[in-house]
């Protein structure tokens, strides 16, 4: 007969967590969307690149001092929380918005608000609409298993307006079927919609009508089930920003850790005091992620920003210092 000690040694070996399991296989699992350009999607060479791609190298960066030991795995959106909860990845990284629904009672948790969106409507150019309140009685294309459908209904009928809604499974399949004519608007995030916008036919002959309908912030979700891993991927989210708001970024970050007298830059590179272990991770977790993908502003830029093709403005994903709601808990 096992002694209670020893049932309790094997129960926690049985259950030894995500992040054990990410470092037994040697790579992260991220789950991303499809085709998303400046967000998650393939280069001319083949490589994965993207907002939503970084943030899943950060992770490895952190583990592994590797970033390229990311390993993602594409799932639309109506598939995505099972494949999460099965356990078929460690972490989406896909752009699915935090909501009440999705926190409580599903098998998943939301880490933190990484970009703050929210949801809009493209259309042609050639119908002269200039408001959403121009699309009374239209057709509005929507994809399956995200909140679109919800906001679209509260929108329109808090003002009295009517609509069809058509849903497709999949955010290409919506993107074709708006293309095709199939309806007279495509609603989503509207990061998302310039993203996607770039691939339909004649990008030129489409516009984002002016209004935001809901705000969507977006971030990482993990399965509830384990705090540490919880703990982690959200310290790695918090660590990006927490570089751009102390000078930090992956060319001066080595510097830094050699010569900075500011105390919390020293706990947050490992130098003065190993956070890293709370973690599970080694002290210098934090410099290995800002040095091998960044820090926030050069994740954003490079992906969404001025040096990408999206060109989006900083917005609500500035710094709280810069007008925007980012920002970290001190590293203390």
């Amino acid at each position: 007969m096992l002694s209670a000690s020893m049932l309790l040694a094997g129960g926690v070996a049985a259950h030894a967590g995500t992040l054990a399991d990410v470092k037994a296989r040697g790579v992260v699992r991220c789950g991303i969307g499809p085709n998303n350009p400046g967000f998650a999607f393939r280069d001319n060479q083949g490589n994965q690149r993207g907002f939503d791609i970084d943030f899943c190298r950060a992770i490895a960066a952190a583990i592994f001092g590797d970033p390229n030991k990311s390993e993602f795995h594409v799932v639309e959106p109506r598939d995505a929380f099972t494949v999460l909860t099965t356990g078929g990845v460690d972490v989406l990284t896909h752009r699915f918005t935090w909501t009440f629904n999705r926190d409580n009672g599903g098998g998943a948790e939301f880490t933190q608000a990484l970009f703050y969106d929210g949801q809009a409507f493209m259309v042609r150019k050639s119908l002269g609409l200039k408001s959403v309140k121009d699309l009374n009685g239209a057709t509005i294309c929507a994809a399956q298993g995200t909140t679109t459908e919800l906001n679209v209904a509260d929108y329109f009928r808090q003002h009295n307006l009517t609509y069809k809604i058509v849903t497709f499974n999949g955010t290409d399949a919506t993107r074709l079927a708006y293309d095709e004519g199939r309806c007279d608007a495509w609603t989503n995030d509207r990061g998302s919609l310039a993203s996607r916008g770039q691939a339909l036919k004649d990008p030129s002959q489409h516009a984002i009508l002016p209004e935001t309908i809901s705000k969507e912030p977006v971030g990482p979700v993990v399965r509830d089930s384990d705090t540490q891993w919880a703990h982690l991927v959200r310290s790695v989210g918090f660590a990006t920003v927490a570089a751009e708001e102390l000078g930090l970024s992956s060319a001066n970050v080595d510097e830094h850790a050699k010569t900075s007298t500011n105390p919390e830059v020293k706990r947050l590179l490992g130098v003065s005091d190993d956070l890293g272990q709370k973690l599970g991770l080694q002290p210098t977790w934090a410099r290995s992620i800002i040095k091998l993908v960044g820090n926030y502003g050069e994740i954003f830029d490079r992906n969404l920003g001025a040096n990408s093709p999206l060109n989006l403005s900083r917005g609500l994903n500035a710094l709280w210092t810069n007008g925007g709601l980012l920002f970290s808990p001190p590293f203390r």
